[in-house]
């Protein structure tokens, strides 16, 4: 019974750490270049975004500053969405 007990909760904490790599990241910055057609998105830090095929513009402008919710691709940073910051 020991040894089932300890096996489920290795289990547990081996699923548990897979879920934390999925998570989705944010970063606030102010938009440097904006480019709907080439669905990318470069803040003025550097950080370039790749935007989702799904991505619908809400009105961004350069120099705004924005809020985006990302998650990696291989190496690409792919933003799911984009709003402004307060």
């Amino acid at each position: 019974m020991r040894k089932l007990v300890v096996s489920a909760a290795a289990a547990a904490i081996l699923a548990s750490g897979s879920v934390a790599f999925a998570a989705v990241h944010y970063t606030t910055g102010n938009i440097k270049t904006f480019n709907a057609a080439a669905k990318s998105l470069i803040l003025q830090d550097g950080t370039t975004f790749q935007l989702a095929k799904t991505f619908k513009d809400p009105g961004l402008k350069v120099g705004e500053k924005v809020t985006v919710s990302w998650d990696m691709s291989g190496k690409n940073k792919i933003a799911e969405s984009v709003m402004a910051a307060k």
